[in-house]
């Protein structure tokens, strides 16, 4: 027995192991001969990185800290991820008063030039079926800050399924994320200043994802720039939208805050829970939303510059329905909210400050055709209240406390209740 030990201990030995090399799924775009300098356009190095870990049936390419120049766009094939050093979002706060890092101080920026002047054209960066970017700060440098915006195309858009943007600086593009047609999309962890239109929702027939998105004029507040963003610019825009799920996002200095049209594929419904939108012209703008509903809980909205600051406008054509429960408006705004269409407009359990900013008798609510629902409702101010049109087709107004004595206007000539209020 121990002359056989000894036989296998010698075998084991002489003969040298033989391992599989480990197949690397992680790709450095350097090694492909970006050289992150910011002037040397490094499009055709990450496109050879992507491509090659696409060809591996997927992978990471990675983007050490450097700045990286692109005169191009890139196309992330199926499964790969294209990511930077950064693991959770910077956000230049400083850059608009010179008081803090530059973009291209630290971390991996993305300097993007295609296009400039043309808003058509292919994207900066293409995602397809399941592949991500993150870690990343997009950044124009040929962009003005005291000057109207240039437009680009899109810095992003999800072209596949299950595609995301993570950990990502969104720092002052003209478009930022079109999300068209990608199902289960993924935005989360998205800061920046997109100048026309921040995301763009549509044809989504299985649930997409929005989480932890703010947009604020960190890079630039200039009058001239700054003041045509407030005029023109729309920050989250959803078109047909099968229950979009939307958590804590964020805007300010936008024309409208959030925006639901009547897209050809149809509408919008979703839950949109902890929504903020500050210094729009227009908070909440509804052009029109599924019969399922919109469901906006604990948002926060002001409205006090432009021609007619509202925070809610549910436009004539709307046909569904928008809930908003628990949120609070304020900011010396014209009118809280206007409803006009056919579908239903509900608050619950809302505070609502600072209407009639002018005091020309304007009601915080009004009404002119539809249904509205007001209930649990606090009005802060000792102004009109609400006014109902000649159209209104139902209203139920319950369960709300009103500062100073009661003001309802009522011009509808269909159902109308109004019970258990209580006034000063």
């Amino acid at each position: 027995m121990k002359m056989f030990s000894k036989i296998v201990l010698l075998l084991m030995c002489s003969t040298p192991a033989v391992f599989a090399a480990p197949q690397s799924d992680s790709y450095s775009v350097l090694d492909f001969g970006a050289k992150a300098d910011g002037k040397t356009d490094d499009t055709a190095a990450f496109q050879k990185a992507l491509d090659s870990a696409g060809s591996a049936g997927g992978g990471i390419v990675h983007a050490p800290r450097g700045n990286y120049f692109f005169a191009g766009h890139l196309d992330v094939p199926v499964g790969v991820i294209l990511e930077g050093v950064w693991q959770s979002v910077p956000s230049h706060t400083g850059l608009r008063d010179n008081a803090g890092p530059k973009p291209t101080d630290n971390g991996t920026t993305f300097l993007v030039t295609e296009n400039a002047g043309h808003e058509d054209g292919p994207p900066f960066i293409k995602l397809n079926t399941d592949s991500t970017l993150k870690g990343v700060v997009i950044f124009y440098p040929d962009q003005i800050r005291n000057d109207v915006p240039r437009p680009y195309p899109y810095a992003v858009v999800m072209h596949g399924d299950n595609a995301a943007v993570l950990q990502v600086e969104l720092l002052n593009p003209y478009n930022g994320i079109d999300a068209t047609g990608c199902a289960r999309h993924l935005i989360r962890d998205v800061q920046g200043q997109p100048l026309c239109r921040g995301i763009y929702v549509d044809a989504i027939y299985d649930i997409g994802r929005i989480e932890d998105v703010h947009f604020n004029p960190w890079w630039s507040m200039e009058p001239k720039l700054f003041q045509w963003q407030q005029e023109n610019g729309e920050a989250f825009v959803f078109g047909r939208a099968d229950w979009e799920y939307v958590f804590n996002t964020f805007c300010f200095g936008y024309h409208t805050g959030y925006k639901f049209i009547n897209a050809k594929t149809g509408q919008c419904n979703g839950n949109f829970l902890g929504i903020g939108a500050d210094d729009c012209f227009t908070a909440v703008d509804v052009e029109d939303s599924a019969v399922f509903g919109l469901l906006i809980s604990n948002g926060e909205f002001t409205s006090f510059h432009g021609p007619d600051p509202t925070m809610v406008r549910v436009e004539t054509n709307n046909t569904g329905v928008v809930r908003f429960v628990n949120c609070a408006f304020w900011g010396p705004c014209d009118q809280i909210a206007k409803i006009a269409g056919r579908g239903t407009a509900g608050f619950s359990d809302c505070t609502f400050v600072q209407w009639d900013r002018n005091k020309e008798g304007r009601s915080a609510i009004q009404a002119d055709e539809g249904t509205l629902l007001v209930n649990g409702c606090e009005f802060r101010e000792d102004k009109p209240q609400i006014e109902l049109g000649g159209q209104v087709r139902r209203a139920v107004i319950s369960g709300n406390v009103f500062t100073g004595k009661l003001r309802l206007t009522n011009h509808s000539q269909h159902s109308v209740v109004f019970s258990d209020n209580s006034s000063d």
